[in-house]
C-alpha cells in the first residue's frame, strides 16, 4: 500500500484476536505509520542514534509456553505493554499491524522486521479494550516503561 490512509482498521480486540488466531508472523509497530516507515525500513536506536536493519516491532504470535490460555488476553497484553508509546513519541504515533521477515534484534531484544507489508491500523478503542482486559486480570500490570532521567 502506498498510503497509510488506504489501510483498513481493526476496531475491536476480538477482531484483532481473530487475525492473530488465523495468521502467523504478525507484528505490531507503534509509529507514524507505514508511509513514514517504509521509505527507509530502518529504525534508530534512541540511545545511540544507530540505524538498525529493520523496523522495530513486537510480535503478536502466541508463544508455546502460553499453552491453551486465552489468545484474547495474549493480544491484550501485547498491546497494553507498549500503549505508552504514543504519549512518549509524540503526535501521530499509533499502532499498526504488519508482516515481514525478521532481520535481527534491537537493543530491547525486539524483532527488526524487513520486507514489511502493512496489514491494518489498530483503532484507539482496541487499545482501551486491551487496558480493560489487563485491569481485570488477577495480577494486573502497567505498560512497560524505561525510567526517565
Amino acid at each position: 500500500m502506498s498510503a497509510s490512509d488506504d489501510l483498513p482498521s481493526v476496531r475491536t480486540l476480538a477482531e484483532l484476536t481473530g487475525l492473530v488466531e488465523r495468521d502467523r508472523g504478525l507484528y505490531v509497530r507503534w509509529s507514524r505509520g507505514p508511509e513514514a516507515d517504509l521509505s527507509e525500513v530502518s529504525s534508530k536506536d534512541e540511545l545511540t542514534g544507530v540505524s538498525m536493519p529493520g523496523l522495530s516491532a513486537n510480535p503478536l504470535d502466541v508463544e508455546d509456553w502460553w499453552e491453551d490460555r486465552s489468545v484474547h488476553v495474549w493480544v491484550a497484553r501485547r498491546l497494553h505493554d507498549y500503549a505508552h508509546l504514543p504519549h512518549e513519541k509524540g503526535p501521530g504515533v499509533r499502532p499498526w499491524v504488519l508482516t515481514g521477515r525478521e532481520n535481527g534484534r534491537g537493543p530491547d531484544n525486539e524483532p527488526l522486521v524487513t520486507d514489511a507489508r502493512p496489514m491494518c491500523w489498530i483503532d484507539d478503542g482496541v487499545i482501551e479494550e486491551a487496558r480493560d482486559v489487563v485491569e481485570r486480570q488477577e495480577h494486573p500490570w502497567g505498560p512497560l516503561r524505561r525510567s526517565g532521567r
